[in-house]
């Protein structure tokens, strides 16, 4: 990469990290627990999505959701069925969400109306790894159907990322897909992560899920009261 490249992309993630941090204050102070949502395209994101708001909602939390898309609102238009808040970002071929669009987009929802915000970021395993939203989960999607070697050949992102999940568990045997393989490669590219394995369609491992959700819920509130 040529320096002057070089210089404008770290002016770029700069001033993405500046805005990030007022976000994520924003969200400490609102005490909303906001969680990026990244994955390749396909890896079945809306799906596991729309059925973790249903079941928050189910269990009496408020939430609402932020997608990103390249083009059309399909994806908030299933989301919003599950009868939560919901807005579309589109990013006209933009490969990634930023912090400003985040900033933009949430400029006239109460935060405090909500137990949880949830970012659903563009199918991509590449850019998204470098731009924080001011999250306080990052939670990267691996689909059964890509093959076991995904965290080996997008290090940055399972890295980057808090929790891994697996998805589409229930084809796991029809796509001969080698769990074991992919349990140590993602332990490989990132000693120690968390790893939920789950299918939205057939309610594998979403319980589970929740029960996660709401134990990180409540551990971040005891922390920013403990802050205040």
């Amino acid at each position: 990469m040529k320096p002057r490249l070089l210089e404008i992309k770290q002016g770029v993630l700069s001033k993405n990290d500046e805005l990030a941090a007022g976000l994520r204050q924003r969200f400490a102070e609102a005490q909303v627990f906001v969680l990026n949502l990244v994955s390749s395209p396909g890896a079945g994101k809306t799906t596991f999505l729309q059925q973790t708001l249903v079941g928050l909602r189910q269990r009496g939390y408020s939430v609402a959701a932020l997608v990103g898309d390249l083009e059309t609102d399909n994806d908030a238009q299933r989301l919003a069925q599950s009868g939560a808040p919901v807005k579309q970002i589109v990013t006209a071929g933009n490969c990634h969400l930023e912090a400003q669009m985040i900033e933009t987009f949430i400029e006239d929802w109460d935060l405090t109306r909500f137990d949880f915000l949830f970012i659903e970021n563009v199918g991509n395993l590449v850019c998204p790894s470098s731009y924080d939203l001011g999250e306080a989960m990052r939670v990267v999607l691996l689909s059964t159907t890509e093959g076991e070697d995904k965290p080996l050949k997008y290090p940055p992102m399972f890295f980057s990322s808090d929790l891994a999940v697996i998805t589409k568990i229930d084809i796991a045997d029809a796509v001969e897909f080698d769990r074991q393989a992919a349990l140590t490669n993602l332990e490989r590219v990132h000693p120690g992560i968390p790893v939920l394995e789950v299918s939205a369609k057939k309610d594998i491992g979403m319980e589970a899920w929740l029960d996660l959700l709401a134990q990180r819920l409540e551990a971040f509130r005891a922390v920013e009261t403990v802050t205040d």
